[in-house]
C-alpha cells in the first residue's frame, strides 16, 4: 500500500520568521513523516476501509484565521478550532470493483489549526508534533467515517486515537 499526502504548510510559509523567533523550527514535520505515519494508519485500518493500492489525503497546516473562515463556511461556527475535516467519500465507500487500480483513492482533506494545536499541546505539556499527530489522527478517522455524537463513541474515537499514535512511536497520556 502507498499513500500519497499533498501538504500545504500555509501556516509556517506565512509565518516563518516568528515560528523561528518562538523556537518552534524543531515542530516542522516532513512531507515523507507525514506520509509515513498516513501509511502505518491506513495499514491499521485497512480492514475497515476500501481496499486500495494507493490512498490519497490533503493536509493544511494554517492559522486560526483561515480555520475560522472555514469552520464559519462549513460548520456555521463562528470561531476557530483544531481540525476539519472534509470527506470525499461522504455516503458510502466505493465498492472494490468501483476502484480503479490504477488511480488513488482519494480520501479528502485535513486542515489543522498550528495556532491552536500550539495552545492545546502547551495545555498538555506535550510537543507541538504530537498534538499535530493527534489531530491528523483525528481528522483521518473522520475522513473514513468515524464520529462523536455522543461520549461513547467519542471515547472510541480516541482509544483509536492512541493506537494510530502508539503505531508511529508516540506514546500519548490523552486518555
Amino acid at each position: 500500500m502507498q499513500v500519497e499526502v499533498y501538504v500545504q504548510d500555509y501556516y509556517h510559509e506565512s509565518s516563518a520568521p516568528e515560528a523561528l523567533q518562538s523556537g518552534e523550527k524543531d515542530a516542522h514535520i516532513t512531507v515523507e513523516t507525514w506520509e509515513d505515519w498516513f501509511e502505518c494508519w491506513l495499514e491499521i485500518l485497512q480492514p475497515s476501509i476500501s481496499p486500495a493500492h494507493t490512498y490519497e489525503v490533503g493536509l493544511r497546516l494554517t492559522d486560526n484565521s483561515e480555520i475560522l473562515t472555514l469552520n464559519q463556511q462549513y460548520r456555521h461556527q463562528n470561531k476557530p478550532t483544531d481540525v476539519l475535516s472534509f470527506a470525499a467519500l461522504e455516503v458510502d465507500a466505493p465498492d472494490v470493483t468501483e476502484i480503479d487500480a490504477e488511480e488513488p483513492l482519494y480520501l479528502g482533506d485535513i486542515v489543522i489549526s498550528v495556532e491552536t494545536a500550539q495552545q492545546q499541546a502547551q495545555q498538555q505539556e506535550h510537543p507541538l508534533p504530537t498534538e499535530l499527530a493527534w489531530l491528523a489522527a483525528h481528522g483521518l478517522l473522520h475522513l473514513l467515517g468515524w464520529d462523536h455524537p455522543d461520549d461513547e463513541s467519542l471515547s472510541q474515537m480516541l482509544k483509536q486515537q492512541v493506537i494510530l499514535l502508539k503505531a508511529i512511536g508516540i506514546d500519548t497520556d490523552f486518555e
